[in-house]
C-alpha cells in the first residue's frame, strides 16, 4: 500500500479471500513509491524469487505498481482504491505504465483477489480447486 490510508480499501480483499474459503497468505506492508522508493526496493529485492504476486493499492497518483512491476518479477495487480471518489481519470497511472512495465489493473477488490488466485492456482492444485469452487457457487447464483 501506499499509505496507512489504504488499509481499509486494502484489507477488502484479504475479506474476500478469507470468505470465500481462498487458503492465501496475505502480507500488508505500506511503502510510499514518492516518499520511501529506496525502502520499496529493498522490500522488493526480500520477495524477488517468492511465489508471489503484488496486488498494489495506492490512493491519488498510483506511482507504486509501476515502480513495483519495474523491479520485480512478480506479476503486479493494481487496485486503485479512490474510483469512486476521483473517477476514472484516477486509474490512468494505474492502467498506462510505461512500455516493458506491465501491470494488471482490477476496479474491484474481490476482482484483485481472483486474479492473483488465479495466478497462484497455475501453480497450486488445492487454490485451483478451490477456484472451480468458487466458479461453480457463482454460476450456481446467477441461475
Amino acid at each position: 500500500m501506499g499509505s496507512e490510508h489504504d488499509m481499509e480499501f486494502a484489507s477488502k480483499i484479504k475479506r474476500f479471500l478469507d470468505g470465500e474459503g481462498f487458503t492465501v497468505d496475505c502480507e500488508f506492508r505500506v511503502c510510499s513509491a514518492h516518499r520511501n522508493t529506496r525502502g520499496l526496493l529493498r522490500l522488493l529485492q526480500e520477495y524477488e524469487g517468492e511465489p508471489l504476486v503484488y496486488v498494489t493499492v495506492a490512493g491519488l497518483s498510483d506511482s507504486l505498481s509501476g515502480v513495483v512491476a519495474g523491479n520485480s518479477s512478480q506479476p503486479v495487480i493494481a487496485c486503485p482504491p479512490d474510483l469512486e471518489r476521483y473517477g476514472w481519470g484516477k486509474a490512468f497511472s494505474s492502467l498506462f505504465t510505461p512500455k516493458g512495465i506491465p501491470v494488471t489493473c482490477a476496479a474491484l477488490p474481490e476482482n484483485a483477489a481472483l486474479a492473483a488466485v488465479r495466478i497462484l492456482a497455475l501453480y497450486n492444485e488445492d487454490l485451483k480447486e478451490k477456484l472451480q469452487e468458487y466458479r461453480n457457487r457463482v454460476t450456481e447464483r446467477s441461475g
